[in-house]
């Protein structure tokens, strides 16, 4: 298989559950290497579930995972962190006490290779303050005095700093800024040509039409839709039933 087309990230049959509730029933999702794909729908509609799945953050779960070949199904979140897939929550999880490249060494992890034996990307605190200036003019600064923006900026940059093949990208541009949407659109299209995978979860149109080539949309735990990004665009039919609000 061409290294292009290369499946990264593939989910069958995916379902899980907070406690005996069901969220997701038969989940299938796939990425492959260099791609951007949305994963699209309102709120609650199992979105951040999906990579919650995806990553093990959930006990309750059915269903197969495979990262690079490899079955992840039942493992912990920290050995699928260690193989190369990164995570990025909604909810930041930054540490507030220590600085911003504190936080970045926390987060650092030996450089990859791809199978074909080719450099994986690697990032450093000096390539990331490239990519988040921001970050680059408060080294010292703690997590705790930071703008919610900044934060997001500080979390995706710790995820980095783990040399992931592919991240998976929690409501990047909620709650922050239109400049840090602006920012986060202009970080994912650089991982992109540096050959990072991303797979966010997104219910902002614009945004996901900016940087993803391809998108599912989920509606009470199914996926209903999946296609480009640009046919989901023109389709709008599709978008009334399961992204208008």
């Amino acid at each position: 298989m061409s290294a292009v087309n290369q499946v990264l990230l593939q989910a069958q049959g995916l379902c899980a559950w907070y406690g005996a509730a069901q969220i997701l029933y038969d989940v299938g999702i796939e990425v492959r290497r260099g791609e951007v794909v949305a994963l699209m729908g309102r709120n609650g509609a199992g979105k951040s579930t999906t990579l919650k799945t995806l990553i093990g953050m959930l006990d309750k779960r059915r269903g197969r995972v495979s990262f690079q070949g490899t079955d992840i199904s039942k493992s912990e979140p920290h050995h699928a962190a260690r193989m190369g897939l990164g995570f990025v929550p909604e909810d930041r999880r930054i540490f507030t006490d220590l600085t911003v490249m504190e936080n970045l060494e926390v987060g650092r992890q030996p450089p990859r290779r791809w199978p074909d034996g080719s450099q994986a990307p690697v990032w450093t605190p000096e390539r990331l303050f490239k990519l988040f200036p921001n970050l680059g003019e408060m080294p010292d600064r703690q997590g705790g005095r930071m703008s919610g923006g900044e934060q997001q900026m500080l979390t995706v940059a710790r995820t980095l700093m783990g040399n992931p093949y592919l991240v998976l990208l929690d409501e990047p541009s909620e709650g922050v800024a239109p400049v840090i949407v602006e920012q986060m659109a202009h970080m994912i299209l650089e991982l992109k040509s540096q050959g990072v995978s991303i797979l966010l979860s997104e219910q902002n149109m614009h945004f996901a039409e900016l940087v993803s080539d391809r998108a599912y949309v989920l509606e009470k735990g199914q996926i209903r839709y999946e296609g480009s990004m640009a046919e989901l665009s023109a389709n709008e039919e599709v978008r009334r039933a399961y992204l208008s609000v």
